[in-house]
């Protein structure tokens, strides 16, 4: 498959994408914002992340069979456009008397349908149009772009939630939405046809199953899968709880709330430039593993700090940020190079299923924990268990003799 011109047309793609990514994490803080002072409450933060990844994890894997066979370029384009329009919806919900926190959850939930499959068509389209020693290099600067959102974004969402009611804000979302939907039309995705791609249930469950076999016959890929499952489990619950840290333990407000999610932004960027600029060659198997310590001993020490050390709270939080950027690119790019490019949207809709529905157990009991441990003792606890999971994995040979093999 031809290449030629790659990076413009990234470019264009990149363009759009980091609008959205800016204008959603700007609305999703201020979300956050509002339900952290509004209800201060675990158990409402809690729901409200149910709602918003649970449908993605149950969907998924079938969206990522239509993914592959679908146009993924058209597929970004209805699903931003879904998710344009829930936006929409919710803004005529908080405009109403009284907040309907059901409508709330159940329009979340929407918006995760089409994160189902927005998310994973994004991350599939990169085999098409990159070339394969590119690949770091481009995961790295997806994670740039990332990063540069959550700086900007919590900043930009605080400064309209201080001005403007919830309701208003959301319009950002929408406004991002209608960019990066813009962008795709100027730019040519190649599509995969595949052959027999009926869309009979049988045929559906069928193309699952070849998801599902190309991580099983992977054994490596297996484990990978399964200590990434383990440590999200850990890692979901601690990420909805650092509001109620910030505000609870460290006795901040929605300021200090704003530093921390820009401060973790930054750590994301310094870790996506040094993927995105630097040669790296070190193995990403070895890269996966040392974030995932990293990332817990950020965790364990958060919460066994003092309530007065915010500033080393904060850098951190900054540390934190930057494995969590290295993790997910090097993670990403193990899968592209693993799994033909015909299956990748299959594979990773499942990565994000096994990965997020085992952490809604840990969500249902966030208001409990919260009650019963306290959150500085559950990010320690949490913590240890991440840094527990990143040591067993540099003893599973399957993991470590990882390697690229695309066919």
């Amino acid at each position: 498959m031809e290449k030629n011109n790659w990076f413009r047309t990234y470019c264009y793609i990149w363009i759009g994408q980091f609008v959205s990514l800016l204008s959603s994490s700007a609305v999703n803080f201020s979300i956050m914002i509002w339900l952290s002072l509004t209800h201060k409450s675990a158990e409402v933060l809690a729901f409200a992340a149910i709602a918003g990844l649970l449908p993605q994890a149950i969907i998924g894997p079938f969206a990522g069979v239509f993914i592959d066979r679908w146009d993924r370029k058209k597929v970004m384009i209805f699903a931003d456009g879904f998710i344009a329009l829930c936006t929409l919806a919710m803004t005529f919900v908080l405009k109403s008397d009284g907040t309907n926190m059901f409508l709330i959850y159940l329009l979340m939930a929407c918006r995760s349908i089409g994160s189902a499959f927005h998310s994973p068509a994004m991350q599939a389209i990169a085999p098409l149009l990159v070339p394969e020693d590119k690949l770091l290099r481009v995961s790295g600067i997806n994670q740039m772009l990332q990063s540069v959102s959550n700086i900007a974004g919590p900043a930009l969402g605080t400064l309209a939630i201080s001005y403007f009611s919830i309701a208003q804000v959301l319009y950002l979302d929408v406004l991002g939405a209608a960019v990066a939907i813009t962008s795709l039309f100027f730019v040519t995705i190649p599509h995969l046809a595949q052959s027999g791609s009926k869309s009979s249930i049988s045929a559906v469950l069928d193309d699952l199953k070849q998801g599902m076999n190309a991580i099983y016959h992977n054994k490596g890929l297996r484990m990978l899968f399964l200590y990434a499952m383990i440590a999200t489990c850990c890692i979901m619950p601690v990420a909805i709880m650092f509001p109620l840290l910030t505000i609870g333990h460290y006795g901040g407000d929605k300021w200090e709330m704003s530093i921390i999610e820009i401060i973790w932004g930054v750590g994301m960027l310094v870790g996506g430039s040094l993927l995105g600029l630097v040669n790296v060659s070190v193995s990403k198997v070895v890269l996966v593993n040392c974030m995932h310590m990293v990332l817990g001993v950020t965790f364990a020490i958060s919460g066994w700090f003092p309530s007065h050390w915010f500033i080393p709270f904060v850098v951190l939080t900054g540390l934190g940020g930057m494995s969590m950027s290295i993790f997910s690119a090097s993670f990403m790019t193990i899968i592209q190079e693993q799994v033909p490019t015909e299956m990748l949207g299959r594979v990773f809709s499942l990565y994000f299923s096994i990965a997020i529905l085992p952490s809604m157990i840990g969500l249902l009991f966030t208001g409990f924990i919260a009650d019963a441990i306290g959150v500085a003792t559950a990010f320690v606890i949490a913590g240890l268990i991440v840094v527990l999971v990143g040591a067993l994995s540099f003893f599973n040979p399957s993991i470590m003799g990882l390697a690229p093999k695309k066919p």
